[in-house]
């Protein structure tokens, strides 16, 4: 049978434990038999969990014996990690051990080294800072979860479910993983990345800068087709000096800021209408639906039809 012991730091996140118990411990394979034996595990027996503690009936010691160890996240992803937690997982991984983490337990892993030039995510509020304190992991925060062989991370809630099912699909295939999914109430997979759930900047305006009124009317203008040549005339400026002091001012180039703002606008319009996507191509200011489809994938990470199924909330 196959051992999945679960990691359970203080400040762990209740959600990100239930997930990999919930999942393991309700797989069966056709026959009936049980293929996971799950065990929570914590350097200490008590684990303050925030809104109650919680009793890990192993130590730290549980973790020789595991096939499988699970790193959920804590709610302070700077917390610091215990040294014997790292010693216990450092030896783990030397031993072959699969590791997952779950949102930010991916900062534990990280911590460890072990996640040192791998591709790796976390939650997609986190990406940046475990990008700034690791700088040898290669953080991807627009997926939902990355498989590396030995080391998978995923990223925030949800996606811990989808990392579980990825990992019973590599060990019994898809029709078991497809059960465990129903049990679930999940797809086996799920369309896009957590790219579309990220909650974009509105895309800056620096007040009192001399592009604020330009920025403002770019954005008021956005369903326009507007033109470089257009943008720089409003400015009173050519469009290479355009080009230029423009990145200096906002980090990107007019039209990338201009492609950004229509697809702020074309998320508002999928959510609160039931315009159809050809209509709300045309709305944000876009020559065609195809090439609305393309910018709001590449942006977002799934189509808009996608997006709207997800998202939309009632419209009147």
């Amino acid at each position: 049978m196959h051992t999945v012991v679960i990691l359970a730091l203080d400040q762990v996140i209740p959600f990100d434990l239930a997930t990999p118990i919930e999942v393991f411990t309700r797989t069966r394979l056709p026959d009936g038999r049980e293929p996971y034996r799950v065990r929570i595990c914590g350097p200490a027996p008590s684990v303050d969990a925030g809104v109650f503690a919680l009793q890990a009936p192993y130590g730290l010691e549980a973790l020789a014996e595991a096939d499988t160890i699970v790193v959920p996240g804590r709610s302070d992803a700077l917390l610091p990690v215990p040294d014997e937690v790292i010693d216990a997982l450092r030896d783990a991984a030397d031993r072959g051990t699969r590791i997952a983490s779950i949102c930010s337990g991916a900062f534990v892993l990280a911590a460890t080294g072990l996640l040192d030039g791998h591709r790796a995510t976390t939650h997609w509020l986190a990406g940046a800072l475990l990008s700034e304190l690791h700088p040898k992991i290669q953080v991807d925060p627009d997926v939902l979860y990355v498989d590396n062989g030995q080391f998978l991370t995923s990223a925030g809630a949800a996606a811990g479910l989808d990392l579980c099912l990825h990992m019973i699909r590599c060990d019994h295939g898809s029709a078991v993983a497809a059960d465990a999914a129903r049990l679930s109430v999940m797809p086996l997979e799920r369309e896009g990345g957590q790219a579309q759930f990220i909650v974009h900047d509105q895309p800056p305006v620096p007040r009192g800068s001399l592009f604020e009124p330009l920025l403002r009317w770019m954005e008021d203008n956005a369903g326009r087709d507007l033109t470089l040549k257009e943008i720089a005339a409003h400015i009173g400026m050519s469009t290479r000096t355009l080009n230029r002091r423009f990145r200096e001012h906002t980090g990107t180039t007019p039209l990338q800021w201009l492609h950004r703002a229509r697809i702020r606008q074309a998320q508002y319009l999928l959510e609160a209408t039931t315009h159809p996507v050809e209509r709300i191509a045309t709305q944000v200011g876009f020559g065609s639906p195809t090439s609305f489809r393309d910018r709001f994938k590449r942006v977002v990470g799934t189509s808009p039809h996608s997006y709207r199924s997800a998202f939309q909330r009632n419209a009147g």
